[in-house]
């Protein structure tokens, strides 16, 4: 079990089955069991997914002034997060729409309101961060204020950087730059996928990229172990929606890698942990135990963790 500080970002989310992308024009459309609303984000998402698997995590994060912060604890689940640093700092929480259809396209609709401007309160944050083992940040731009902290205290930093655009790159030049782990998703990324992962790798010197690229599975680059290599998808639940996916795949990677600090190894178990997660709807839904997690290892693979 490691320890975790988790910041970034904390929203509501709805979820819409839809037949096809683009959507059609339709005065009214009423489909039983097609809409599903409940919180999620990547800061979110990432707590429920390591607590899941057992570890000490500390989620920072920032909410509207009058939300109510019962709602990220439902009753009826099992693993509760503490709310106690979800600051009610924004005018309104973020919110999130993602249509997605059978072939699992999705389109996604968001409203961060006033988050670019919103600023935490750090003075509780060092002490935290002076107990972690590792430190989570989402791109989010209160998050780059977590970075000289974690630096201080000597913690590895994993970036997860939410719709990354070239012309963008100097916005994510701090994260880029502090992470010795990157995950990044492949839906807003044009160029050629190995030569844009040498390009990151080559510019800031990252010990670790992942890059997930849906249904073609991921990109696994190791610094240390001197690799590059392309991973297909595993199955162990039918796709029911994929939203949250790449969420639950990093979340996974940093629980197992902080436990065998092997990639190869961590980024197994991070596609069976986030291929049973795509089974369920909602992104904060479908979380695995380290049990369930060592079970599908043996089926799959017949292997056990390098941990055991």
């Amino acid at each position: 079990m490691s320890k975790f500080v988790v910041a970034g970002i904390t929203q509501i989310e709805t979820i819409v089955k839809v037949d096809s992308i683009p959507v059609g024009f339709e005065p009214i459309r009423s489909v039983p069991e097609s809409i599903f609303t409940a919180p999620g984000g990547d800061a979110y998402n990432e707590t429920l997914a390591l607590k899941w698997l057992g570890n000490q995590v500390d989620l920072l994060s920032v909410v509207g002034r009058n939300q109510d912060l019962s709602v990220f604890n439902p009753g009826d689940r099992e693993v509760t997060i503490s709310t106690d640093y979800i600051l009610p700092v924004l005018k309104e929480t973020p919110t999130q729409v993602i249509f997605y259809d059978k072939e699992r396209k999705e389109q996604i609709f968001e409203d961060i309101k006033d988050l670019r401007d919103a600023e935490y309160r750090m003075s509780m944050v060092r002490p935290m961060v002076a107990e972690c083992d590792m430190v989570v940040l989402s791109n989010a731009n209160f998050c780059r204020s977590f970075i000289p902290i974690a630096k201080e205290f000597r913690k590895p930093i994993a970036a997860n950087i939410h719709s990354f655009f070239r012309e963008k790159e100097k916005y994510n030049a701090d994260f880029l730059d502090a992470a010795s782990i990157l995950y990044f998703s492949d839906d807003t990324i044009t160029e050629d996928p190995y030569e844009f992962i040498d390009s990151i790798a080559k510019t800031y010197g990252t010990e670790i990229i992942i890059l997930g690229q849906g249904a073609n599975g991921l990109i696994l680059y190791d610094r240390t172990k001197d690799i590059r290599v392309h991973y297909n998808n595993v199955k162990t639940n039918d796709v029911v929606n994929t939203a949250g996916a790449g969420n639950a795949l990093v979340s996974c990677f940093l629980h197992s890698y902080q436990e065998c600090h092997d990639s190869a190894t961590a980024i197994k178990n991070a596609m069976l942990f986030a291929s049973y997660k795509v089974g369920y709807m909602g992104t904060s839904n479908g979380f695995m135990t380290a049990d369930q997690l060592e079970q599908w290892r043996k089926l799959i693979w017949g292997e056990h963790s390098q941990n055991e």
